[in-house]
C-alpha cells in the first residue's frame, strides 16, 4: 500500500505525486523544508516547527502557502491517513518551493504559486546497540554556504559531508569553520566539558534545531548545568561526552571521533540521564 501524500491541496498516493520539471525546487533547489516526528500520532513540537518554517520562508522570500491553522489541519490529516500504513510513529516531511516558472535566476513574477508537498514515512526506533556502543563520527571542514540557519532544500554540501562520514564508516561529519565546531552535516552538536553541557550558540552558521532547544529546556528543568558557547576542536576531542541531535535521530552518543575514543569510549552518564528525560517528554506527548 502506497503512503498518502499531499500535493498542492490534494491528498493522493505518494507514488502518484507529480511536479513540473520547471519547478524551481527541481531546477534550483529553491525551497524550504521541515521534518516533524509524530509519536502516538501526536506531532512533536509542532508550533516550534511551524515557527521555524515561517521564519525560513520569510528569509528566502517565498510566500507562505497556508495559515497556521491550515498547516496544523493538513499535517494532522497526513498522520491520520498514514496510520494504517506506518502506524502511530511517523516522520513527516514537508517542502515548499517557489513554484513553477521559466528558468531564470531572478525571482519570478508574484503570480507564481508556491509548490507544497508533504509525505510520511515510518519512524523506526533507534537500534538498541546505540545505548551500549554509541556511534562514530569524523570531523571535517565546513564546506557549506554561510546561511546554514536556513533549512534550504539545497543540501548538496550536506550530502557530500555525510558521504565523507559514511566512507570512513562513521554516521556523521562534525563540521569545523574558522577554528570552531559548528554542528553535524544533518544534526546539532553537544559536548560535556568539565561536567557542563555545552552547545554552539545560534547564528548563521548552524541550524536552530528543535531537538537542540528541547534538550536545553530539559537541562534547565532538571538542574543540569548547560549553556551555549563556542567549542574548539581541541575541546571536543578532550570532552567527556559528545552528542548529535536531530528530530528523527533524537540524541546520539558519539563514542568515537576520528578513530579515537570520546571519554571512555562508551555512552556517558549524562547522555543516559538526558535520554530518560527525553523519552519521558515523548511519552507525555503520546498521552495527551
Amino acid at each position: 500500500m502506497s503512503s498518502i501524500s499531499y500535493l498542492n491541496g490534494t491528498f493522493l498516493p505518494a507514488s502518484e505525486a507529480r511536479i513540473s520539471p520547471l519547478d524551481r525546487g527541481f531546477i534550483f533547489g529553491d525551497g524550504i523544508y521541515e521534518v516533524i516526528p509524530a509519536y502516538g500520532s501526536k506531532l512533536f513540537r509542532l508550533d516550534e516547527h511551524l515557527k521555524r518554517l515561517d521564519d525560513n520562508l520569510a528569509a528566502v522570500r517565498i510566500k507562505q502557502p497556508l495559515t497556521n491553522a491550515e498547516w496544523k489541519s493538513v499535517l494532522n490529516e497526513i498522520v491520520t491517513r498514514n496510520q494504517p500504513i506506518h502506524g502511530d510513529e511517523q516522520s513527516i516531511y514537508l517542502q515548499v518551493t517557489r513554484g513553477v516558472a521559466a528558468r531564470d535566476h531572478g525571482f519570478p513574477d508574484d503570480h507564481v504559486t508556491p509548490t507544497l508537498f508533504i509525505m510520511s514515512t515510518a519512524l523506526k526506533p533507534l537500534p538498541a546497540s546505540i545505548a551500549e556502543q554509541g556511534v562514530a563520527a569524523i570531523t571535517h571542514e565546513d564546506i557549506r554556504w554561510k546561511n546554514c540557519h536556513i533549512k534550504s532544500i539545497s543540501l548538496l554540501g550536506n550530502i557530500l559531508l555525510r558521504q565523507h562520514a559514511y566512507d570512513d564508516e562513521a554516521v556523521e561529519a562534525v563540521l569545523i569553520r574558522d577554528g570552531e565546531v559548528t554542528e553535524g552535516a544533518a544534526s546539532n552538536l553537544f559536548a560535556v566539558i568539565d561536567s557542563e553541557l555545552i552547545t554552539p550558540p545560534k547564528g548563521p552558521l548552524l541550524l536552530p534545531g528543535i531537538t537542540r532547544d528541547l534538550i536545553l529546556e530539559l537541562a534547565q528543568q532538571h538542574n543540569i548545568p548547560a549553556r551555549e558557547a563556542s567549542i574548539t576542536p581541541a575541546q571536543l576531542i578532550n570532552a567527556d561526552e559528545a552528542w548529535l541531535t536531530s528530530s528523527t535521530k533524537e540524541i546520539l552518543p558519539v563514542t568515537m571521533l576520528d578513530g579515537a575514543p570520546v571519554g571512555n569510549g562508551k555512552p556517558g552518564a549524562l547522555w543516559q540521564q538526558m535520554m530518560q528525560h527525553y523519552q519521558a517528554y515523548k511519552q507525555q506527548l503520546r498521552n495527551m
